[in-house]
């Protein structure tokens, strides 16, 4: 072989066409991904900025549902109605709290569940309803 400086052409190295197609494969595939699920993260967002507002806007349940659905209406989400909090007196505070799941479809039969959950709790856990 002929030597070229210090290396000779058995030293080269790169990516091969197959490593190039695969790479490139596994990049488009997590640009879907995100493109899929940065909507749903947005939206998570807004709903939990949405009870923490409603939770100072309210006194009662039925004023904190119908400031949640105001913010809901402004902020153009509906995987949460007011209906759906859930609102549990601590003392003098109130808890507002949520669940919900997003399912996302991604190509044929496959898709990603997403499940979110919320609430104003200090504690960052959501309270559980008295029965």
């Amino acid at each position: 072989m002929k030597n070229l400086g210090n290396y000779s052409l058995k030293q080269q190295q790169g990516i091969s066409l197959v490593g190039l197609i695969l790479t490139l494969g596994v990049l488009v595939f997590a640009a879907m991904l995100a493109t899929k699920v940065a909507p749903t993260v947005i939206e998570y967002s807004s709903i939990k900025k949405a009870i923490v507002s409603s939770k100072q806007a309210g006194k009662t349940v039925r004023d904190i549902q119908t400031a949640f659905d105001k913010q809901a209406e402004v902020g153009y989400f509906d995987a949460v109605k007011g209906k759906d909090l859930t609102i549990v007196k601590n003392g003098e505070d109130m808890e507002v709290s949520f669940a919900y799941s997003k399912k996302i479809p991604l190509f044929g039969p496959a898709s990603l569940l997403m499940e979110y959950e919320g609430t104003t709790a200090k504690s960052g856990t959501a309270a559980k309803m008295k029965e």
